[in-house]
């Protein structure tokens, strides 16, 4: 009975389907996500201590030239702090050539001079202990003047040895310590002083674009506050999320396309430049960050603007393609149904490249050929079965 309504289905009862021919053309395979534009290179100065803005000599959007002059801050507090600082270099420098020497000059000339005194004073002292010993031989000295006679040279020894010592090593070591500390951070201090006078007058890096002035002519600014931000943007990079799943497709040097909402239909051209070291949350997605170099030559394309990115894996010119709602697969074999003298058989083909509408025939198909498209969906497609072509 089952054999007899199929017989009959096939036979008398044509299904409707849509027509679709296999064309020859081009088929690419693509990566498609959203992504960032950053400059290249940016310059970026930052307020180097709260001041305010002395003059802006430029305006966001202008072209620049390398060392020109952008912005000046008021730099009268920087100058002070930085005399103040040069001034606390020249007396650490002079505590420390001090210490080295043994002390200023008068404490050497003092110094020196006692030592003078306490070297003359031991050698009369010996002296004495020496013609007493021999007065104590003939019997004309008694033991206790000799023995007071080398206690007064014992003690003139002591006072010279303490000048000696006082001469070759007056300080100790953590005085030491603390003089060489203080012209450090007396050094630290200038430095930084001289750095922040130096960036008090702003000036561009490089050729290119003045994009971000968040500032205006006498407002204050704090310390580590944004002043302006410059590049060149003739190429501009731009950083694109890309899922997880489709990282491994990824390789440098592939073609890139971005556009833009703000200019419908252009669309800027570059190749990847980086692709993903580690993959991170990004909102509710796992991605990994690719780079990409833009070719930026009309300066349209914006930094912190976010774009449309489409990376293409693969592409290939003038070979045979198919709709992909055509594609069906049956134990991991792709196959299609051909209309043949109103009549649809199955094929067996292969594939190549494949997207979102469309799949690159490589065998089983020739360009012309016709395929059908169920126009019913609660009938399906049977090998065999009378067909009548609906638009």
């Amino acid at each position: 009975m089952f054999g007899l309504i199929l017989y009959s289905f096939l036979h008398q009862t044509p299904l409707k389907v849509r027509e679709i021919r296999v064309q020859r053309g081009p088929i690419r395979s693509v990566v498609s996500t959203n992504g960032k534009v950053e400059p290249v290179q940016n310059f970026e100065r930052h307020a180097p201590i709260a001041t305010t803005v002395k003059r802006l000599l430029v305006k966001e959007g202008d072209h620049v030239r390398k060392g020109q002059l952008l912005l000046q801050l008021d730099d009268d507090d920087i100058r002070s702090q930085a005399a103040r600082a040069q001034a606390q270099v020249k007396a650490a420098q002079a505590n420390q050539a001090a210490l080295k020497s043994g002390g200023t000059q008068e404490e050497v000339l003092t110094v020196g001079s006692d030592l003078i005194k306490a070297r003359s004073a031991r050698d009369v002292a010996q002296h004495n202990l020496d013609a007493l010993r021999r007065l104590q031989q003939q019997g004309a000295a008694s033991a206790g003047e000799v023995q007071q006679a080398e206690d007064k040279l014992q003690s003139a020894q002591a006072d010279v040895s303490l000048l000696e010592q006082k001469q070759k090593d007056r300080y100790s070591q953590p005085e030491v310590a603390r003089v060489d500390a203080q012209l450090a951070e007396a050094q630290a201090a200038y430095d930084a002083a001289e750095d922040a006078l130096r960036k008090s007058s702003v000036r561009a890096s490089s050729d290119g674009i003045v994009y971000s002035l968040p500032v205006k002519a006498g407002a204050f600014v704090q310390a580590g506050e944004l002043l302006l931000q410059e590049a060149d943007l003739s190429h501009v990079r731009v950083r694109a999320y890309v899922d997880e799943p489709d990282i491994g497709r990824l390789q440098i040097g592939q073609k890139v396309e971005v556009t833009w909402d703000a200019i419908p239909g252009r669309i800027w051209s570059g190749a990847v430049d980086t692709v993903p070291a580690t993959v991170r949350l990004h909102l509710s997605r796992n991605v990994g960050e690719t780079t990409c170099l833009i070719d930026n030559h009309d300066l349209r394309l914006l930094p912190n603007v976010n774009v449309s990115v489409t990376i293409v894996i693969a592409e290939h010119n003038n070979v045979l393609t198919l709709q992909r709602d055509a594609l069906r697969i049956d134990d991991g074999k792709p196959y299609v149904y051909r209309i043949i003298n109103n009549r649809i058989r199955r094929q067996d083909i292969q594939l190549s490249l494949q997207n979102l509408t469309r799949v690159e025939i490589t065998s089983g198909l020739s360009e012309g050929d016709a395929v059908a498209l169920s126009a019913e969906e609660t009938k399906p497609l049977i090998d065999g079965a009378v067909v009548k072509i609906v638009p």
